[in-house]
């Protein structure tokens, strides 16, 4: 249901409706050395949200996080782009953004 005022503002009509967050049921990709975590850090977060690592890029993959530390444009971002320009619905996320979206397990839990 939106709002008549604003419609950008969305009211979910039973409380008993519970959010997801973005990464659940996703299949997520890491590339490029994380600063604030280590990769298997990383790893735990996005189970906790209910997501899936990969070690590689498929068709299949939702996300593709960059990671701070990457030197330049690595091979899964290339075949990551390659899959975007080919249709596939892949996002790619870079690590302060990766940080804002695990930190946001804790209001979906609420």
């Amino acid at each position: 249901m939106t709002n008549r005022d604003n419609p950008e503002i969305i009211f979910i009509t039973d409380p008993a409706e519970s959010l997801t967050h973005p990464f659940f049921n996703k299949q997520i990709v890491f590339t490029g050395a994380l600063s604030t975590m280590t990769r298997s850090e990383a790893a735990k977060q996005v189970k906790v949200c209910g997501g899936s690592l990969q070690g590689a890029v498929t068709q299949q993959t939702d996300f593709v996080i960059l990671g701070d530390k990457r030197r330049g444009i690595s091979t899964k971002q290339r075949k990551a782009e390659h899959l975007i320009n080919q249709g596939h619905d892949i996002q790619l996320i870079i690590e302060d953004d990766f940080l804002w979206l695990i930190s946001m397990k804790e209001d979906i839990q609420k």
